[in-house]
């Protein structure tokens, strides 16, 4: 096996590719990439057993074949190679060498027959979706997603399927994120799939911004994401059964108030310098055309402040954490955002103004 590739080719599709792989793992091989060269491309692929990413590059072959190198020591070596170095592979005797320009480097490597590839996708439901839209689906919501909770289908996004829509669901039991998007999917009957969180963040670091379409195929336990032609990411779904998260978004909110976005975020920061490392605790008073932020701390700390509100019901505060609330205004879109609540032992909904696409529920807390 030997080939030549040029390092500007290389370098980005390692990049791509080596994001799944653990630094850490139960078995020495997926620590490593699996090449595969024949008529002049190569197939780079990397796995944790849950999630697969493959990447095709084009290659000047010269003798075909297939072989596992080690991901990371591999991505740091072109890294430090010069701009626009070609490297050659040449495996011999159990050993990859890998050569650009006077650097020599002796790579061990593993046979690719061990190498854990997952089922191909032959069947199931496929569809195609703007790569910004699938992109924005993530961002809006990804951040609710719960961290190794023993709830495991908490711990992934909940993708719903519709004839014309797709939504998007990630709640930590604490707060929650819901995002529509109006596109015509075109499938028969309504799906749910659980996207893993170590996908969804890949993905949301492999998308781009751009109009090209995403091709997505739907399987029983897997789902497939083709993007640009040359990559191509398999994802294990999550077997669980989601909560019935319609009930946890309150209908019946009487009060309504506004406040410009960033002159809260900007105010909850600040805030924030002093509340309790722990517990992140900031209460939020509506009174009458004034929000007033007020957080302190076991060190008899205190931060308050005041921001224009359009607000003109009775007074309430409200605890939230403010690491929830300054997360929940970094996924709003608009410059105003619009706050529907109770009173202070209810749950609020966030949105931008005017923007029902977009629903954000988070709990109060006690302080």
């Amino acid at each position: 096996m030997e080939f030549v590739v040029n390092r500007e080719v290389l370098l980005p599709a390692l990049g791509k590719v080596t994001g799944v792989v653990e630094r850490r793992q139960t078995l020495p091989i997926l620590g490593n990439l699996l090449l595969v060269v024949h008529n002049d491309q190569m197939t780079v692929t990397g796995t944790d057993l849950e999630v697969e990413v493959n990447m095709v590059v084009p290659i000047e072959l010269h003798q075909a074949g297939e072989i596992t190198i080690p991901a990371r020591k591999l991505i740091d070596i072109c890294r430090n190679l010069s701009e626009a170095n070609d490297i050659r592979f040449r495996i011999k005797d159990d050993r990859c060498l890998v050569t650009a320009g006077r650097a020599r480097f002796t790579l061990g490597v593993l046979p690719a027959a061990n190498f854990p590839l997952m089922d191909s996708l032959q069947d199931g439901f496929q569809f195609k979706v703007n790569e910004s839209i699938f992109r924005r689906l993530l961002d809006k919501t990804a951040f609710a997603m719960a961290q190794q909770d023993v709830r495991y289908y908490l711990n992934g996004l909940l993708i719903e399927f519709h004839a014309n829509t797709l939504t998007a669901v990630a709640t930590d039991g604490h707060r929650l994120a819901r995002f529509q998007s109006q596109i015509a999917v075109g499938i028969g009957e309504s799906r749910q799939v659980i996207v893993p969180s170590k996908t969804v963040l890949e993905l949301r670091r492999l998308l781009g911004s751009s109009d090209e379409l995403v091709s997505v195929i739907l399987g029983e336990r897997f789902i497939q994401i083709a993007m640009g032609g040359a990559m191509t990411m398999t994802s294990k779904l999550v077997d669980g059964r989601y909560p019935e998260y319609e009930r946890v978004i309150p209908r019946e909110l009487e009060k309504t108030a506004s406040v410009n976005k960033n002159e809260l975020k900007r105010a909850l920061s600040r805030t924030a310098i002093l509340s309790n490392e722990k517990y992140r605790g900031v209460r939020l008073t509506f009174d009458a055309g004034t929000l007033r932020l007020l957080a302190h701390n076991p060190e008899q700390e205190e931060a308050e402040e005041e921001i224009e509100l359009n607000y003109g019901d009775e007074s309430i505060s409200i605890g939230f954490n403010v690491s929830y609330l300054i997360d929940v205004l970094g996924a709003i879109d608009g410059t105003e955002v619009q706050i529907k609540f109770q009173d202070a032992n209810s749950s609020s909904i966030w949105r931008g103004m005017d923007l029902e696409d977009e629903t954000y529920v988070v709990m109060p807390m006690r302080l």
